[in-house]
């Protein structure tokens, strides 16, 4: 493969902006000299087109595409640029790709508000449709140049990949060919739907095609923020407040100032920084501060085992009413006339995102000040700058960005404040002319966290006299996640909490009257969007309530189920498909399987979990998880599957051993000894198979998260006749539903 993958993701790439050719009506594309990539625009032969990126044709028929998403494991890297390679019918060999730069109106997500921000699973899902056009558009210039230059009609050309070919000729013109003498329109051409190809004729999308950056990380040169090193460098680590909100009051640094290789202590806002020729000396120095802190944070003296009694009270009072989420029929008048209702309650724990790669930095303040370079893994390139900026109080066009990859992100680089970045850029700024780095431990990465919120779900159902399902109320306690994640985006979602929220919603199971409602009560402890954001929580009270309706019904979870998804084929697709690949009817000694469902965003997916639960010590024992999974068009299959097991065995983790506990408004965990995500003994026989369809991607990434749980709880039911309703299920949390 000609691409450098131990550069794709340097923002030093030769590749600049002012080698890219659009305009509001301009060309997606610029056709430049060989070598000349990063040139002024002069060596543009159309000179009235304005520069902008997104393509650049080479004469020497390389073909450099931007990327606009995050690189943190999913593969955006690759599947965003061929995407665009695919319609533009470009030689994949010849691709490089570079990454975008932080220009929002440019590279910003049409299916995120227009932000340039890698979350929610919706990159291929926002960009598929226009990275199709751009490069459908590239194309059709190349073709009508070759036409003009050949004396032939367009209609008498096609391509195969880099070439334009008129068949009844014999001729051929690599698209570097086109390069040299091409005259670029100044209007983009007007593709219609109806000329993108069709699936069929896709060279590219649907194949599995090596990811651009796994190669660098198998050899071990991959660059991330933590692996760069810099001339004169030095080290910073920072002693934050454990209670949101508080502030320093005393500080007794004598014994951090004695650790040979300190420069310089900083104070801050939010804690201590120190600057030091060394990590070691770094560390060492913050944990010898002894600080006093304010007690001015809302958390203080709060309990998350007190915590989680207070929301299911709120959740189950009916009187208190909530913001709505779901709202279809009249759920209220449905449960006055049912004949029966069924009534549940479910709780959840905080949850870290436990990425491998503790946050960390590395910024550069010249000496004149006014300006920053920054080096840093982030989910949203123009956060970062823009966090940047506003911690200098300098314009975020005087800031240069170093996107890295990624080891992790989950949620946890995404924030709008992106303070492990502004961390790094504050230490720089004591040091003006010096870079540092600054590090988070993995203790100040467990104990600063931004969690997952505690939440408690009080559910009702109500059947009428015939045994139909005609009532639904699902009302979800806990703290808000998006005010405090990012402001912003909170305005633009009219101040509703949409992370939160998300998954409430009972649908598409076919039940008349329908009400999800959202109770936010702030406890003060940091919250964050966590892989499922929303959908984990939410969706192992409605998943293992629907067991036990039809539990209570004495029918089987999945006839129920399909029962209820009768008109929603792609459900029904995956159902079936899930069964087969299970056996599920099939009698199991000794075992319990379990069953789930839900449509994430327009992903259709369906998970069985077959258990045993161990009486003596409360261990549950995972032995199969089988997933189904219609996400459309798969862009990269292979991908799509491995990203389908990351999200199960993430999911295995928030299931079954991983919580945060807090006491008096301090996390109590601090790493992976007493935070416990699964180890290699604990991962199951895992499989995944896709159930194709022509419709438009509609993401993976952390589709099958959600649907473990809530598979695990209804399986160890099936193997012991306990319903378990707290997540993690831990083996004290079994032996103590066992016991009762």
């Amino acid at each position: 493969m000609a691409i450098d993958s131990k550069k794709t993701r340097q923002s030093k790439s030769s590749v600049t902006r002012r080698s890219f050719m659009v305009g509001v009506a301009g060309l997606t594309f610029s056709l430049v000299e060989a070598g000349r990539i990063g040139a002024s625009a002069t060596t543009v032969r159309n000179k009235n087109i304005t520069v902008t990126p997104w393509v650049a044709i080479s004469t020497d028929g390389s073909v450099h595409i931007m990327s606009p998403a995050a690189e943190m494991g999913q593969g955006s890297l690759t599947s965003l640029p061929l995407i665009l390679a695919e319609e533009l019918d470009a030689d994949w060999t010849k691709v490089k790709i570079v990454p975008a730069p932080p220009i929002q109106a440019i590279y910003g997500n049409p299916g995120f508000g227009g932000m340039m921000y890698t979350a929610g699973s919706a990159a291929v899902r926002g960009y598929y449709k226009p990275l199709r056009l751009f490069g459908a558009q590239v194309r059709r210039v190349l073709i009508e140049n070759a036409a003009k230059k050949w004396g032939v009609p367009v209609e008498e050309l096609t391509t195969e990949p880099g070439v334009v070919i008129h068949a009844r000729s014999g001729r051929r013109f690599g698209y570097g060919e086109i390069a040299a003498f091409a005259e670029l329109p100044a209007k983009a051409p007007d593709i219609k739907d109806s000329e993108l190809k069709k699936p069929g004729e896709f060279r590219l999308i649907g194949k599995d095609v090596m990811r651009v950056e796994l190669p660098s990380k198998v050899d071990g040169t991959a660059q991330y923020s933590i692996d760069v090193q810099l001339p004169r460098m030095l080290y910073g680590a920072i002693t934050r407040a454990p209670v949101e909100g508080s502030s320093l009051q005393r500080v007794d640094d004598a014994a951090a100032q004695r650790i040979r290789g300190v420069i310089k202590l900083v104070s801050l806002p939010h804690g201590v920084g120190v600057i030091a020729e060394t990590p070691e000396a770094a560390f060492a120095a913050k944990e010898a501060l002894k600080i006093t802190w304010s007690r001015d944070g809302k958390a203080w003296g709060f309990s998350s085992e007190k915590g989680i009694e207070v929301n299911a009270v709120i959740a189950r009072n009916l009187a208190q009413p909530g913001v709505d989420w779901e709202k279809v029929g009249d759920a209220a008048a449905a449960f006055q006339q049912a004949d029966s209702v069924y009534s549940a309650e479910y709780h959840c724990d905080y949850a870290y995102h436990a990425q491998m790669e503790p946050l960390n930095a590395v910024a550069l303040v010249p000496t004149s000040g006014g300006a920053a370079e920054i080096w840093c893994g982030t989910q949203s390139q123009f956060m970062a700058v823009e966090a940047t900026a506003k911690a200098l109080g300098i314009t975020p066009d005087k800031v240069k960005l170093h996107d890295m990859l990624l080891g992790g992100g989950f949620g946890r680089r995404g924030h709008r404040d992106e303070e492990f970045i502004v961390d790094a850029v504050l230490l720089a700024n004591e040091t003006r002319g010096r870079p540092v780095k600054t590090m988070w431990t993995r203790e100040d990465d467990v104990r600063n966290g931004r969690f997952r919120p505690l939440t408690a779900h009080f559910l009702r159902a109500g059947f009428d006299k015939s045994g139909k399902l005609v009532a639904w109320h699902h009302r979800h306690a806990g703290d808000g996640i998006t005010a405090f994640q990012d402001p912003v985006f909170f305005e633009m979602a009219k101040r509703r909490d949409v992370i939160a929220m998300r998954g409430m919603e009972a649908s598409p199971y076919e039940i008349p009257n329908r009400h999800g409602e959202f109770l936010q009560n702030d406890s003060g402890i940091r919250t964050s969007a966590l892989r499922g954001v929303g959908v984990g929580p939410n969706k192992f009270a409605v998943e293992a309530f629907i067991d036990e309706l039809a539990a209570k019904r004495g029918i089987d979870p999945v006839v129920f189920r399909l029962d209820l998804l009768k008109n929603v084929p792609r459900a029904r697709a995956v159902v079936d498909k899930v069964t087969q690949m299970s056996d599920w009817r099939r009698k199991r000694n000794g075992r319990g399987l379990g069953f789930a469902y839900m449509d994430y965003t327009g992903t259709h997916v369906a998970t069985v979990a077959e258990v045993t639960v161990n009486p003596k010590d409360g261990e549950i024992r995972v032995h199969d998880i089988w997933t189904a999974l219609d996400c459309g068009i798969a862009v990269q299959p292979d991908n799509v599957v491995a990203q389908t097991e990351s999200c199960i065995v993430y999911g295995l983790g928030l299931a079954l051993s991983e919580r945060i506990t807090v006491a008096n408004g301090e996390v109590q965990e601090s790493n992976f000894y007493d935070y416990q995500v699964p180890r290699m003994r604990d991962i199951p026989d895992i499989h995944v198979e896709l159930v194709a369809t022509p419709n438009n991607p509609t993401g993976v990434g952390q589709m099958a998260t959600p649907g473990v749980a809530p598979a695990i709880s209804n399986a160890v039911a099936a193997a012991t006749g306990v319903r378990l309703r707290h997540m993690p299920m831990t083996p004290e949390r079994v032996l103590r539903a066992l016991k009762t």
